[in-house]
């Protein structure tokens, strides 16, 4: 499959790397409004070739972009300094809209894959500038917080974190909900297995793992300026899931048409990723405290997005 990224960042750059390292993509170009970045950031991920798959690396414009099954938009303005949430919301907008239509006009058919922050509001905002199917249009969401939790649980309980099933809900930020009443090591609910190799699960474990979740970003951020291993695994592993028509449960977000009666919201629930995108929602059993959590989560996304003039 052919994959175009739009903006050569960190974030941009090493989902392609990514794609590269698991063979993922026949063909990844680079798209950025720096096109010696681009140039830069292809060749180096081409001098990794030779030490994966054979992928066909360059940089080019969005005419090079035509017959790409996947998008990846990694673009977007930085927020200056005293500028609110609002406002940088608005110049993405903006952005977006001229990007997107310069991608519909080469690959009305290719899959949007959005990373770029607000992930959740940007994703919803895609979907309305671009007109297509929410199914079409996928936001990282809570793919990477899901990775965390699931590390963090699984350090705890001396396991691999791939034995672990459970997910990360909601907005990609504060309000995300870690759903811990239907997590599950192997087939065995969490709480016994976690009695079953001594390693109970107290409410300060809990504590330490939530915090350890929610702010991951914050820490990272603090001690380099940005997040972008993480997030581009996780972009590579939903471009492999669409390509490999695996039909995958991942935690992305789309827009939703009800979340607990919060109406047209895009945020992370467990959905299946093939060749259409997503092509079904799948609503987690919760207890009563996360069903909260999550219908306040979905309330905030709304309110953050409703003063918003989209273009």
């Amino acid at each position: 499959m052919k994959v175009g990224i739009i903006g050569a960042g960190m974030v941009g750059a090493t989902a392609g790397f990514a794609l590269v390292m698991r063979g993922t993509a026949s063909e990844v170009v680079l798209v950025d409004i720096d096109g010696a970045r681009a140039r830069a950031e292809a060749e180096d991920i081409a001098h990794a070739i030779p030490f994966a798959a054979s992928t066909i690396v360059r940089a080019g414009d969005y005419d090079d972009l035509a017959g790409a099954g996947v998008i990846i938009l990694a673009c977007g303005v930085s927020q200056k300094p005293g500028e609110t949430r609002l406002a940088l919301l608005e110049r993405n907008a903006e952005v977006f809209g001229a990007v997107i239509a310069h991608v519909m006009a080469v690959c009305p058919d290719a899959i949007l894959l959005v990373a770029s922050n607000p992930v959740d509001l940007m994703t919803q905002i895609t979907t309305r500038v671009s007109g297509l199917p929410p199914g079409r249009v996928i936001g990282s969401g809570t793919i990477l917080d899901t990775a965390r939790f699931r590390w963090l649980v699984g350090r705890h309980l001396g396991i691999s974190p791939g034995s672990l099933h459970g997910y990360v809900l909601g907005e990609h930020g504060d309000s995300e909900v870690l759903a811990w009443s239907g997590a599950r090591a192997g087939s065995v609910p969490l709480d016994s297995f976690a009695a079953q190799v001594a390693a109970p699960l107290t409410e300060d474990v809990r504590a330490r793992i939530d915090n350890g979740v929610r702010r991951a970003a914050y820490t990272i951020i603090e001690g380099k300026g940005a997040t972008w291993f993480g997030i581009g695994a996780g972009l590579a592993r939903i471009v492999a899931a669409i390509a490999g028509d695996e039909r995958a449960v991942l935690s992305v977000s789309v827009v939703e048409p009800d979340v607990l009666g919060v109406a047209d919201v895009a945020l992370s629930l467990p959905r299946l990723v093939g060749r259409d995108g997503v092509s079904a929602t799948l609503w987690p059993d919760l207890s009563d405290d996360e069903r909260g959590a999550l219908r306040d989560s979905a309330a905030l996304l709304r309110d953050r997005l409703a003063p918003l003039q989209h273009p």
